[in-house]
């Protein structure tokens, strides 16, 4: 079987290219959609994330703020800035990049932020919004996911979809948006996880296998069936000395002996990982169209 590889980079590219055109509308009116990101203390895979969200917002004429807190920051300091980016109408959208130091109260900062400032998706009246089918913004990972099987034309309606994974950000939100009614959802949706019996069990009944577990190369071949499609959101940093850094990048599923196996499948990095700040662009866009009904 001839799997077909699920480029993010060449969906985002074309979504962002759609953005482009209403950033310019926007433009038009005297709106220029504004990114901020607060980032507390040094996570090196963080300050990364954070330097690639201001270079795109650069390159599509965003404005852009990026606010650098010492780790030592403390959480009533936090919650101020938290309160100054939800009155900055030059901000239509913010997150505080996670993972916070272990002194600050993840939901107490995530749950002051104005929920129509709220572009992460984060928010508890956001995650009942999706939940319900009504959704303000969806979070950015699982919307990527998302339009990759829709940009990809790969059938949800009836299908049965298996995730790997049950975090909040990434499992449950995708469980909860493909059980909806609508264009790429309508599916059978099963949830497994690290207390699940028989897992391969479970996968090797997908249609559509979604795995977001953090764990390399976990998926192997004998635990897909044959002609699924299989979208990795896993990013794992392994050593590999025949690298030039000593180390690369792999998902959470065996690519290589997988691949021959599915119908479609996603690559690691160039997967998932581009939707994730294309999504969050998208976010920002929409919450400064919002902005002026």
């Amino acid at each position: 079987m001839r799997s077909r590889l699920i480029s993010g980079s060449e969906i985002s590219a074309s979504i962002y290219d759609e953005l482009k055109g209403r950033i310019a509308a926007l433009r038009s009116k005297g709106v220029t959609p504004g990114l901020g990101v607060v980032l507390v203390g040094e996570d090196p895979a963080s300050q990364v994330y954070v330097r690639m969200k201001g270079k795109k917002c650069e390159e599509l004429g965003m404005h852009s703020v990026t606010v650098v807190l010492p780790a030592d920051t403390s959480e009533k300091e936090l919650l101020k800035k938290v309160d100054e980016l939800n009155k900055d109408d030059k901000i239509h959208g913010f997150l505080v990049q996670l993972p916070l130091p272990k002194h600050i109260d993840e939901d107490k900062i995530i749950n002051a932020i104005d929920p129509r400032k709220d572009v992460d998706g984060f928010h508890p009246s956001n995650v009942g919004s999706m939940l319900i089918g009504k959704p303000l913004f969806l979070p950015a990972t699982p919307a990527g996911v998302q339009q990759m099987l829709v940009r990809s034309n790969i059938e949800t309606a009836g299908k049965h979809v298996v995730i790997v994974g049950r975090s909040n950000i990434v499992g449950k939100p995708i469980a909860a948006m493909l059980v909806q009614k609508g264009k790429g959802a309508d599916a059978t949706v099963t949830v497994v996880h690290s207390r699940t019996k028989d897992l391969a069990d479970h996968t090797r009944r997908a249609d559509i296998l979604i795995v977001a577990m953090g764990r390399p190369r976990f998926i192997t071949k004998d635990m897909i069936k044959d002609g699924a499609a299989v979208i990795d959101v896993g990013t794992n940093r392994i050593d590999d000395p025949a690298s030039e850094k000593g180390s690369r990048l792999v998902g959470d599923v065996d690519f290589e002996n997988v691949k021959e196996k599915t119908s479609a499948i996603t690559p690691v990095p160039g997967g998932v990982g581009p939707m994730t700040i294309c999504m969050l662009m998208s976010n920002t866009v929409m919450a400064a169209e919002l902005s002026l009904l």
